[in-house]
């Protein structure tokens, strides 16, 4: 079992940066897969970012790649997601998600997760 708590959300203006924290509890964190989704108002959720258990392999979506990055401490049981050159098009509630899995592999479907965090809302302003 493992419980998700993100953080680090806020308003900032368009160009501006954000790091989003997850942390999570659970004494086998180390072999879980995570990745983080997004969902603006009235749209659908979508994959941002996924990183493999011993953070050797990443994925991102075509929109963040190059603006996003996602990275781990296993011993601190935190996933990070820092966020630079923020655009309006990236306000959204951001999910941390985790599920058990093999190294060097990343999941990039919501429905292949099995827990999730609350959430933390991002808004950039124009």
């Amino acid at each position: 079992q493992v419980q998700l708590v993100e953080s680090g959300g806020g308003l900032v203006q368009a160009g501006g940066s954000l790091r989003l924290s997850c942390a999570a509890s659970g004494r086998t964190f180390s072999s879980y897969s995570t990745g983080w989704f997004r969902q603006a108002p009235g749209k659908e959720r979508e994959f941002v970012a996924a990183i493999s258990w011993s953070g050797g392999t990443t994925y991102y979506a075509n929109s963040v790649k190059g603006r996003f990055i996602i990275s781990r401490d296993n011993a601190k049981k935190m996933v990070y997601l820092q966020m630079n050159t923020l655009q309006p098009e990236d306000t959204a509630v951001y999910y941390c998600a985790a599920r058990k899995g093999g190294d060097s592999v990343v999941y990039t479907g919501r429905y292949e997760y099995d827990y999730w965090g609350q959430g933390t809302q991002v808004t950039v302003s124009s």
